[in-house]
């Protein structure tokens, strides 16, 4: 008889990919997850698992039954919730991965809120991450909550079975010295911006994708540089290529985060459309916990509001 723990182990193993992964997410050794497979295989009557190389893959029936944990944990938090309704505030751990341009601005004001201080019962870890778009998703296994972003209009990659909720659109400009030419615009358009060298991102982040955008839209390859993670040391290497004799590099970057100095100057992109959409991305048991709504909600009321000006 199929009973809640082997639908737990389904469920991790549908998550993470692999016994090796499940074994050191739940502290246990490989061997002692493997039997666990099998015995839930055994109590299922049917194969779970295919032999793919060296690994596993769950059938169709592995895939049904891995399914049925989510839905069994998504209960059994829901059902934990509304106890802690009837006897309690919200507590517990929540842990959240958050980019940081968007974890700078988010976060401060959750953790500083009373119900997250040590009087409060809620105490939050927080990871600071910054992945590819489609990498997202993978982070809901080991995190509570995630925030996540994406150009492409909507929920990000990958986030098909997850619980997504929206927090807010933030404007990306585009960055240069303040000496440049293009300054003295109050905004610019793609053929203003495309033939001049570029400090981009990784291929596959959310800013990729939208130089990609103004690529497609003019015709015209760009010029990228270096391709860097971390915002603050674009921002250096954009106002440091002021002595270049096309008047320097320029960048794609977050308005909510990004500094304006002497140094510095952002101008919108018209023309095209620039912006990102920033999500809490969550698994559904975890969603149902009442400490992550908590943190939710405060993620919400600390987001700015949309920023539809150009």
């Amino acid at each position: 008889m199929i009973e809640f723990r082997h639908l737990e182990v389904l469920r991790e193993f549908a998550a993470r990919g692999s016994v090796t992964a499940v074994a050191q997410a739940t502290h246990r050794t490989p061997s002692a997850v493997s039997q666990q497979l099998k015995a839930a295989e055994r109590a299922a009557g049917v194969p779970l698992f295919t032999t793919v190389g060296r690994g596993l893959r769950l059938t169709d029936a592995g895939q049904l039954l891995a399914s049925g944990g989510v839905d069994v944990a998504t209960a059994l938090e829901r059902v934990r919730a509304s106890w802690d309704d009837y006897v309690s505030t919200p507590s517990g751990t929540v842990r959240v991965a958050g980019f940081p341009s968007a974890a700078s601005v988010l976060m401060p004001g959750v953790l500083a809120d009373p119900s997250i201080t040590d009087a409060g019962g809620i105490d939050v870890i927080l990871t600071d991450i910054d992945p590819a778009e489609r990498d997202f998703a993978a982070l809901t296994v080991d995190h509570d909550l995630v925030l996540a972003h994406s150009t492409s209009g909507g929920p990000p990659t990958g986030s098909e079975e997850l619980i997504v909720v929206p927090l807010g659109r933030e404007r990306l400009d585009i960055a240069m010295p303040a000496t440049h030419p293009l300054a003295s615009q109050e905004a610019v358009n793609p053929e203003d911006v495309i033939q001049l060298g570029w400090i981009g991102v990784p291929r596959g982040y959310p800013f990729d994708i939208l130089l990609e955008s103004i690529a497609h839209h003019t015709g015209v390859e760009p010029s990228v540089l270096q391709r860097v993670k971390d915002n603050r040391l674009v921002e250096a290497i954009v106002a440091a290529s002021a002595t270049r004799t096309d008047g320097g590099c320029l960048a794609i970057l977050p308005r909510w985060s990004s500094t304006t100095d002497a140094q510095i100057a952002l101008r919108p992109l018209i023309g095209i459309n620039a912006v990102r959409d920033v999500f809490a991305v969550m698994r559904p048991e975890k969603a149902q916990r009442r400490a992550v709504q908590k943190v939710l909600r405060l993620l919400i009321d600390h987001t700015p509001e949309d920023d539809h000006a150009p």
